[in-house]
């Protein structure tokens, strides 16, 4: 990133940023405290794409959240290693599957296949987080997560090949 700083006499100090996809953000701070925050996608443009005015208040919670003081994103390595590991996969539960009128928990879903189920599908219901107590139907699509051999296992008993 390439950053200028620049002195606007009588008014504060200009700063811009020039972003490696080629877009610019310009911040003007003027000597009352009175922020202004420009967008250009095209630097060589003379009119800003969006603008808006921030209080020193804004401006600084601006930057505390750009600096991660509330969420910090996951290091890019470590999540290229997870979703290397951990698989998410929808899988229908078919006629046969030995899951059919078990509750999650009496199924012994992890137990027997190591994989957590963190969604069921059913007719047009979207069931977030299933308890161990929601009961599997014939015909629900359930949204699993584990590792592949886990997957595959649960892939089997959910359409009914496996015991």
């Amino acid at each position: 990133m390439e950053v200028k700083m620049a002195d606007l006499p009588g008014i504060g100090k200009k700063m811009s940023f020039l972003t490696a996809e080629g877009s610019m953000v310009v911040l003007v701070t003027h000597h009352t405290g009175k922020r202004e925050l420009y967008f250009f996608q095209d630097p060589d443009e003379d009119e800003a794409d969006f603008s808006m005015e921030l209080t020193s208040d804004e401006t600084r919670e601006l930057g505390a959240q750009l600096l991660g003081a509330v969420f910090q994103p996951v290091d890019s390595d470590k999540m290229k290693l997870f979703k290397s590991k951990i698989v998410v996969e929808w899988i229908s539960l078919k006629e046969g599957t030995t899951f059919a009128g078990k509750t999650i928990g009496e199924a012994e879903v992890r137990k027997k296949t190591g994989v957590s189920i963190v969604g069921i599908f059913r007719n047009d219901e979207v069931i977030a987080s299933p308890g161990v107590k929601e009961t599997l139907q014939v015909g629900d699509t359930v949204m699993v997560v584990g590792k592949n051999s886990q997957i595959s296992d649960f892939e089997e008993l959910a359409e009914g090949e496996a015991d």
